[in-house]
């Protein structure tokens, strides 16, 4: 975690903003991170500390929210944190946290109960913690439920449920408590500042994608300058399976002009003051190019996922191409280079050169690399299925066999030890279904799974242009991309040039546009036709491909739920 850097009170209040990374359902250990960055905030000056939203039990927690003896747990762990902090007598902490409905209107008897619904689910807490009890706590009012989000399946709006909005006072000034979504619109910020509010907490974790960051902050100064009133944004940092959270927490004064910025993808503890007049200081850390912004994601994503879920390792297959070449890249700046095996598994259609390049590739990041040859076992294949195929030629089922073996083999060396495989399929691919099931889709996770093939590119330039050396060798950049399955193969043997395949990708699936309004944005019908019919023919492949991260606005995943039967084509 970033060390804190004092905060002198003398002419404001000086408030943490705790940016922490959880692990969903580890609640000793979320009470224990929490209680730790207050303690050092505490330390360097602050009186007010406030965690992110669902902080004390990870988020997205998903259907462990539909489960009571998690909400109980909740409850204990909440209980738990507040002792922890009881002797911190001049700190207020304020902390995301899930609480049944029921229990939270059994503490308002005289509750009007307007909905009967509403007697149903759980809320999206933020209480405040002082003198080792919870003396205020605020229900999230707005749930989104687009893109990733899914909260209306779980939660009930604050609003709903008639709880009111909340505002505490501490040195002098009223904080009111906004979480994440309630951000995005005017009435809750509006209803904070009826009830009294001069200034506004937020507390959130908001999954990130390229763009998200500035968009987050446009979106708070456009807040901030309507209503008057300073806002502090709390936010969440670390990977949770298929999303990232990039921490970059931040304050805008009353005017919306940027006061304070954390770093992205870190544990930091930022620490700003509250002064009068509606105006904030603080230390601002610049955002990094796109990306930086991509590779940290990746990173973290990587990281998390693997360290969360407690794997010794992982396991690439190493091709010699850009492909994995990248995501031993990232896997490497993400677990180190000592927990990392590639493995180069050559068919008779391999090319020296990729030989060659691997080795370099993995002597350059310092892997364990071995070399497993499939040429007898893609011979024994083809001779178990001759009599099978005879007066068939040759075709993408021979492709596909050297594939499986291949997945085989890695899967076979993650069972014997323990490591993950990291898959290599990147999201141009993924779309047009330019992989194997059960081949290279055979994994744990999908490390650029929403990295599209020309995206793949910058990033491995990028990464080059980082540090004393290259790591990538550039002959795997420049050469032409090939799945090498066959003699002299190329990927445009089957595709569009990339650049236009990604660019009908993103118009298509990012932004929803029909194929005539693409083809209007200068692309050829044929292309167009091409790629679409691609992306929905390939829908049950991508059902059973590894969970990946996702970096851009719209990734395969939490949010691209089409049907796999559809007759619909346009």
């Amino acid at each position: 975690m970033s060390s804190p850097t004092s905060v002198s009170s003398a002419a404001g209040l000086p408030v943490a903003l705790l940016q922490l990374n959880p692990t969903v359902g580890d609640l000793a250990g979320n009470v224990r991170r929490i209680a730790e960055a207050a303690r050092a905030a505490h330390a360097a000056g602050a009186r007010v500390a406030v965690a992110p939203e669902l902080a004390l039990c990870g988020y997205p927690p998903e259907d462990l929210l539909l489960r009571p003896a998690f909400l109980d747990a909740c409850e204990t762990a909440l209980g738990e944190l507040a002792a922890a902090l009881a002797d911190l007598g001049d700190l207020h902490v304020v902390v995301g946290h899930p609480r049944d409905l029921r229990r939270e209107l059994a503490g308002h008897p005289g509750h009007v109960r307007t909905r009967s619904w509403a007697l149903q689910g759980c809320l999206n807490m933020a209480s405040v913690l002082h003198g080792g009890e919870v003396i205020a706590s605020y229900a999230k009012r707005e749930l989104p439920n687009y893109q990733v989000f899914d909260e209306r399946r779980y939660f009930v709006s604050g609003r709903d449920a008639g709880l009111a909005p909340v505002v505490i006072e501490v040195g002098g000034r009223r904080l009111g408590l906004l979480i994440c979504e309630d951000a995005w619109f005017d009435e809750p910020a509006d209803a904070a500042q009826a009830a009294g509010a001069d200034a506004l907490l937020v507390l959130n974790a908001s999954p990130f994608h390229l763009g998200k960051p500035a968009e987050r902050e446009g979106r708070m100064a456009d807040l901030a300058r309507r209503t008057g009133l300073p806002l502090l944004y709390a936010h969440l940092v670390g990977a949770q399976d298929e999303v990232a959270f990039d921490g970059a927490s931040f304050a805008v004064d009353a005017q919306g002009v940027l006061a304070a910025r954390a770093p992205m993808f870190e544990d930091a503890n930022l620490l700003v003051n509250l002064l009068p007049g509606g105006a904030v200081s603080g230390p601002v850390v610049e955002l990094p190019e796109l990306e930086a912004q991509a590779w940290g994601a990746l990173v973290t994503g990587v990281r998390d996922y693997i360290g969360k879920n407690g794997f010794p390792g992982a396991l690439i297959g190493l091709s010699g191409g850009i492909d994995s070449a990248l995501v031993l890249a990232i896997a490497v700046d993400a677990i180190g280079a000592e927990r990392i095996r590639t493995v180069m598994m050559p068919s008779p259609y391999t090319a020296e050169i990729s030989w060659v390049d691997a080795r370099d590739m993995a002597d350059r990041l310092q892997v364990r690399h071995d070399e497993i040859s499939i040429v007898p076992m893609f011979d024994a294949f083809r001779a178990t299925l001759d009599p099978l195929f005879e007066g068939r030629p040759e075709d993408a089922t021979e492709e596909n066999i050297q594939a499986r073996i291949r997945g085989t083999l890695l899967m076979a060396l993650s069972n014997k030890f323990g490591a993950i495989v990291l898959t290599t399929g990147n999201k141009s691919e993924m779309a047009t279904g330019y992989c194997t099931l059960y081949g290279d889709m055979a994994g744990g996770y999908a490390v650029i799974k929403d990295v599209a093939k020309t995206l793949v590119y910058r990033l491995a330039e990028w990464r080059n242009r980082q540090g004393d050396a290259p790591v990538i060798p550039e002959r795997i950049i420049t050469r032409p991309p090939s799945a090498e399955l066959r003699p002299d193969q190329t990927d445009q043997d089957s595709l569009p040039p990339y650049e236009v395949l990604d660019a009908i990708l993103a118009m298509y699936m990012e932004e929803d546009r029909s194929l005539e309004q693409i083809v209007a944005a200068g692309y050829a019908a044929a292309d167009v036709e091409r790629v679409t019919r691609l992306i929905k023919f390939n829908e049950y492949k991508r059902r059973q491909a590894p969970i990946g991260l996702r970096i851009t606005h719209r990734g395969f995943g939490r949010d691209w739920r089409y049907p796999i039967t559809s007759k619909f084509r346009a």
